[in-house]
């Protein structure tokens, strides 16, 4: 079983694999051009992202800089919009629903290490995915961990660390993040307000 299979299959295995750093180092190449690419020039970010994110649904904004580990291992849904400074380490599949809000700084970090100290100096790692609803929203720098699921349409504070899923339709917030309420019908835009 090649490196990239049991990373594939969740089990551990050895990041430095010579095809696996080939695959991150393409990405890194890919994130740079991106990063250095005119703001202006649409059609040279739009080819750029193409080949970077090939599973990148209609609409999609991601603005730089932005970082991904592979980028072929994640999946963003149409009308998605990403902030500046996002990071989507995807060495186990990410994959954000459509018409979500990723907010500045956000990283979404699925790979694991061994926890006792002389297994973690193999350099060995696992990786579980991370799912995002439709709809949802993350505030700037919040940190996913993980094998976290996020529910459709939940709204995560600015700064939160998620350790666990959060369900669909809530407000949550903190370190670790935790469930603050339902997202309800107070919730609506008042047209009155001044």
């Amino acid at each position: 079983m090649t490196e990239r299979e049991k990373r594939d299959r969740g089990l551990w295995y050895d990041p430095d694999d010579s095809a696996l750093t080939a695959a991150r180092r393409r990405a890194k190449g890919l994130c740079f051009q991106l990063d250095h690419a005119p703001p202006e020039d649409g059609a040279a970010r739009e080819a750029i992202l193409d080949e970077l994110l090939p599973h990148r649904g209609e609409g999609t904004v991601i603005l730089s800089p932005f970082l991904t580990d592979y980028g072929d291992n994640c999946t963003v849904g149409a009308g998605t919009f990403v902030n500046h400074g996002a990071y989507f380490m995807d060495c186990a599949p990410i994959t954000i629903g459509r018409a979500c809000q990723i907010g500045p700084g956000c990283g979404l970090y699925t790979a694991d290490h061994p926890l006792r100290p002389e297994e973690r100096a193999s350099g060995a790692e696992r990786a579980r995915p991370i799912v995002i609803g439709d709809r949802a929203w993350l505030g700037g720098r919040v940190t996913v961990l993980p094998g976290v699921t996020i529910g459709a349409g939940a709204v995560i504070g600015a700064g939160s660390v998620i350790t666990r899923d959060i369900p669909p339709g809530v407000v949550a917030a903190g370190n670790p993040c935790r469930v603050l309420r339902p997202v309800t019908d107070a919730d609506r835009m008042d047209e009155t307000e001044d």
